[in-house]
């Protein structure tokens, strides 16, 4: 079918794949819910702003189910390492994520204020925590992460959950907040009403895109001029066995500026993630609702493609033993495992894709107030 290198390729493209698709689906629920108690003020308005993402948000979580499932069938090593050592800090990312369904089943069962204004902070909790957490994690990926690989192989994770969030990984987490934002408020300007709710949307959609683009900016530079980065010292084998240690890594300030270098044409990727941003702050101030939300999609694309394309071929480099970092060449599963899963995916995905366009073709409109008022079904 295909060799080993090629099939390790093909599965690291996969799982970006799979990331920016969570980001560019449940990313907008995510910033959707984030922004509930600031956008919309009455019991009224806050109905519409869920009901704008109440059909789509569980088929939309799929995607992180599908990230997760990706990393422990093609990269033992990095789901072994990164989901024991970051199990805290997942635990608090799921315990948030919990109240985004209970949140929506519960909230409209009684119609007391106070109740119904806790599940609003609740929900507000469920977007804001996983938005800010899933980049504070992106930011300890490239600052590398505490741990250890013996002899034996048996990773050993030396750090702590407070230790995660340092100053660049916060700087990560925000630019991950302001970047779903962006996308929650372009998704509420194209399905609201034109109304308040609408017109604070955009507002909040404006500042969130102008701190994207000022903390996608600051984020550079840090890595360019600060002290995160790795470097392979000789070349890779690109077909070897999957052992971690058979990789030599220097950790150098600026190393993962290396590859636009080498590639100049991965420098498409911060231009897409800068360019984008712009888009979408400009079609959100200027009423252009689509060219907002096609902004928010290409700029997250963009600035988490620039990371990928950053640390290739590293998945997950060590701060502690840099020659235990993870990369696509030496953490891989067996190419029999990898090429069976590229066969259930040639035949999966595009089916998953096609209803996914199906299922938002059928719930596509305007949330309206009317319908919110008048509908016993909606939330």
């Amino acid at each position: 079918m295909f060799d080993y290198e090629i099939l390790r390729l093909i599965w690291w493209v996969l799982l970006g794949v799979l990331l920016i698709g969570f980001a560019l689906t449940d990313g907008f629920d995510l910033g959707v819910t984030a922004l509930l108690p600031f956008a919309a003020r009455t019991d009224a308005e806050r109905r519409m702003v869920i009901n704008s993402v109440g059909p789509a948000w569980e088929g939309n979580q799929v995607w992180f189910i599908l990230g997760g499932g990706a990393i422990f069938a093609a990269w033992p090593f990095v789901y072994a390492v990164s989901f024991s050592g970051f199990y805290l800090a997942m635990f608090v990312v799921l315990a948030a994520l919990i109240l985004r369904p209970v949140g929506f089943k519960y909230r409209s069962k009684k119609p007391d204020a106070a109740w119904r204004s806790r599940w609003d902070w609740a929900l507000f909790v469920g977007g804001f925590v996983p938005a800010l957490v899933f980049g504070v994690a992106v930011g300890n990926v490239l600052q590398g992460a505490p741990f250890r690989i013996d002899s034996d192989l048996r990773s050993w994770y030396e750090g702590s959950f407070f230790g995660l969030f340092t100053p660049f990984a916060l700087l990560c987490g925000l630019l991950s907040l302001a970047m779903l934002v962006v996308h929650g408020a372009a998704w509420l300007a194209i399905k609201l009403e034109h109304g308040a709710v609408h017109d604070r949307a955009r507002r909040f959609g404006t500042w969130a895109a102008l701190a994207a683009l000022a903390l996608f900016a600051l984020g550079g530079l840090y890595v360019a001029f600060g002290d995160i980065g790795y470097r392979m010292v000789g070349a890779a084998d690109p077909i070897g066995p999957s052992n971690p240690l058979r990789t030599t890594t220097e950790q150098v300030g600026g190393g993962w500026l290396t590859n636009y270098g080498r590639y100049p044409w991965m420098l498409i990727a911060p231009a897409l993630g800068f360019a984008s941003s712009a888009l979408a702050l400009v079609g959100i101030r200027a009423g252009r609702e689509w060219a907002a939300f096609a902004g928010s999609s290409a700029g997250a694309l963009g600035i988490i493609a620039t990371v990928g394309l950053s640390m290739f071929p590293y998945i997950l480099p060590s701060s502690i033993d840099p020659h235990s970092s993870l990369t696509v060449w030496n953490a891989s599963s067996s190419a029999h495992t990898l090429a069976i899963m590229v066969v259930v995916t040639v035949v999966f995905l595009p089916i998953v894709l096609a209803y996914t366009a199906w299922a938002y073709k059928v719930m596509f409109g305007r949330v309206t107030t009317e319908e919110v008022r008048t509908n016993p079904d909606f939330y």
